[in-house]
């Protein structure tokens, strides 16, 4: 199932999976992490299917509550069993609602937040100095920029100029406590990565074509590097999820699974582009 790289349509249709097969995770217990896979769908059909070498690179998904994403990206590139899907977040289940060492296709997934970006980097320097061709991929959270251990990483990597290290940043605005901004300001988060010495782009998270280029782009700079897409909890669902619905955490009636499912399968088969939000 794997997209041709310039098809920008195909991109988006797997974005759209993305978001049904999420949908039908949280569907089970009635309530999840859903509002991260419709944040971060665009970024993790590009990046799953345009940059990771499944099987080859290396895949930190920083914060333990987005393997939700990484199970239904993971389907695409084989990294992830279709069949699994329907045993999330059931007891003895490899495919827990908060990652654990257990998650399959990933290199590692952190509880605490705020710590994938150390082992991100220590994965790097040591490729390096094996002298692989692999590189590192990290799927942050922008609350984890509350983290100074985020910040102590950030700079290792720009000293040792860890060229083979890219974070793929979810600025969706959103923690647990409300959004991002009312909790700490982060802005201008580009201008503090590019300060730590991090080569830096920020685009619209939902449009596949402005994230696929800006990852190529940075790709070929001898500095770590970071992606940072302005993202909504509610994108492409906004219209069946209420407008006070808590995009950390979101139930889901059966009314409303069932909408969900109509507006997923109506976005794949147009290859419907999800449009920006402003806050």
């Amino acid at each position: 199932m794997r997209t041709r790289q310039g098809d920008d349509e195909d991109l988006r249709r797997a974005a759209w999976r993305i978001r049904q097969r999420a949908v039908e995770m949280v569907a089970i217990e009635g309530f999840g992490y859903l509002g991260q896979a419709l944040s971060s769908a665009e970024l993790a059909a590009v990046l799953y299917l345009t940059a990771l070498r499944p099987g080859h690179d290396r895949l930190v998904v920083s914060p333990g509550h987005y393997s939700i994403v990484h199970f239904a990206a993971g389907v695409e590139v084989g990294l992830v069993d279709p069949a699994e899907l329907a045993t999330y977040g059931k007891d003895g289940s490899r495919l827990e609602a908060i990652g654990t060492e257990q998650t399959p296709g990933l290199t590692a997934t952190c509880g605490s937040l705020g710590q994938g970006l150390s082992v991100a980097a220590g994965l790097a320097l040591a490729l390096r100095l094996a002298d692989s061709d692999r590189h590192v991929y990290v799927l942050m959270s922008d609350g984890e920029m509350e983290e100074g251990q985020v910040w102590e990483a950030a700079l290792f990597a720009a000293h040792h100029r860890l060229g083979n290290l890219t974070v793929v940043l979810d600025r969706n605005n959103s923690q647990v406590d409300g959004p991002t901004e009312f909790v700490t300001t982060l802005a201008p988060v580009v201008d503090k990565w590019r300060a730590f010495g991090w080569a830096s782009a920020e685009v619209d998270g939902h449009d596949v074509a402005s994230i696929r280029d800006s990852l190529a782009a940075l790709r070929g700079d001898p500095r770590p590097s970071v992606l940072i897409g302005s993202t909504w909890t509610l994108s492409g669902l906004d219209r069946v999820l209420p407008d006070e619905a808590d995009g950390h955490f979101i139930k889901l009636s059966p009314d409303i699974v069932e909408q969900a499912r109509k507006v997923c399968a109506e976005g794949e088969a147009t290859a419907a582009r999800v449009p920006a939000r402003s806050w």
